[in-house]
């Protein structure tokens, strides 16, 4: 449940920094306005100036810090409330499991197909047609749940 809390704050921080980015437009835009009077009012200029500083300045740091948090989840750091890494890990470990299983299923195609030419020259087709059976089984994929099957 802390994870959902967490996302969540995160989200709501984005959207008050929209909400901000809305602020900051207005502010611009009100400037914009003002400048394009014959008469323009100073102290308003300065305020909407001011304000639309402030908030670029608050948003800037906003999503620095939004940007900092989300490169140390995308680089698999240690942080409260992520499984990224440990389902990474997982999924890396699965991948390593099927090259290897795939590397053995080579080699024991080729020690087949040697002891085959020696034994019996004729059954040599035979042998070399009949897949080596998965020695893994389908649970171990079944146990991590998410990640995708592997053939």
């Amino acid at each position: 449940m802390a994870t959902y809390s967490l996302a969540n704050e995160r989200l709501r921080a984005l959207e008050d920094i929209e909400r901000e980015i809305g602020a900051i437009l207005q502010n611009a835009g009100t400037v914009i306005l003002e400048l394009s009077k014959e008469k323009t009012n100073e102290r308003l200029l300065d305020r909407q100036a001011a304000a639309f500083t402030a908030s670029v300045q608050h948003v800037e740091a906003e999503l620095s810090a939004q940007i900092r948090y989300l490169t140390q989840v995308a680089t698999g750091q240690p942080h409260e409330g992520s499984s990224y890494s440990s389902r990474k890990d997982c999924q890396m470990a699965l991948k390593r499991v099927d090259y290897a299983r795939l590397k053995l299923s080579d080699v024991a195609r080729t020690w087949c197909s040697c002891s085959a030419l020696q034994k019996h020259p004729d059954r040599l087709r035979e042998e070399m047609e009949t897949d080596i059976p998965n020695p893994l089984p389908q649970t171990l994929h079944a146990a991590a749940p998410g990640f995708p099957q592997t053939a």
